[in-house]
């Protein structure tokens, strides 16, 4: 008898609770609802106690994991600003926002899935291998048990596999690709993508096997519709939507 090939397993994530006080920053109560994960912002580069508290509980009602999603401090920039901060002040960086996401977490009744540095900590972090080490780190001493989001074979990612933690690699299904894969400067042409382009990435890099987990931005125009033109065309393509939590079983290759 011929087995049928299973179907794509993949994660569908998006980076929400970035409003801070009065101001609300993206679509997080239409985005939300059409993921499995949520990597919400821990009060550094944006958010606040209450976004985070707010965010943790719309994740909960909709059945979304949760994950942290720490920057560096630079609300001015959005996070987004290569500051020169040691390994060591980025390691307590992260404690010390994961350690406030976590306690939301605890007070919602949520288990805290994943950590996912965000913007200039991210992109840093995949090529510093110290700054990668630091980060690993902090999530480690944290909880061993969490995965880490990061690009396929960056130094984030080798160095958490080394130190045993989970890594699901992370692409983008709203963002554009250079032609060496790597991702376009935001304001340059054809670096954001929306609907049904957005939609067309996302299943090429689902079925293309080199993804655990596709991110989407709530705070880009037109977040909602893309959110479910992605998730809609994932679905049509055979692609079954999970959170890493349920298939990462063991560290990922390289």
């Amino acid at each position: 008898m011929t087995r049928q090939p299973a179907a794509p397993v993949i994660d569908l994530n998006c980076d929400a609770g970035e409003g801070f006080g009065p101001y609300e920053a993206g679509a997080d109560q239409h985005v939300i609802p059409c993921v499995t994960s949520v990597s919400i912002a821990c009060g550094f580069h944006a958010g606040d106690p209450l976004a985070m508290e707010r965010t943790v509980r719309l994740a909960r009602e909709h059945g979304v994991a949760v994950g942290a999603h720490p920057g560096f401090p630079d609300r001015a920039g959005f996070g987004r600003r290569w500051l020169g901060i040691s390994p060591r002040e980025a390691e307590a960086d992260v404690i010390y926002q994961v350690g406030a996401l976590m306690g939301f977490c605890l007070a919602a009744g949520v288990r805290l899935q994943h950590v996912k540095p965000h913007g200039a900590l991210y992109h840093q972090a995949a090529g510093d291998r110290e700054l990668a080490r630091a980060v690993v780190r902090a999530v480690k001493a944290l909880d061993p048990a969490l995965i880490i989001f990061a690009p396929a074979g960056s130094a984030l990612h080798e160095e958490a596999e080394r130190a045993g933690l989970r890594v699901a690699r992370e692409a983008f299904a709203d963002r554009g690709y250079d032609a060496s894969g790597r991702l376009l400067p935001r304001g340059h042409p054809g670096a954001l993508l929306a609907g049904e382009a957005a939609a067309a990435q996302a299943v090429r890099l689902a079925l293309g096997g080199g993804a655990d987990t596709l991110c989407l931005h709530s705070d880009t125009p037109g977040a909602a519709e893309t959110a479910r033109a992605v998730r809609d065309a994932l679905l049509a393509s055979g692609v079954s939507l999970r959170p890493p939590a349920s298939f990462l079983i063991t560290a990922t290759r390289l």
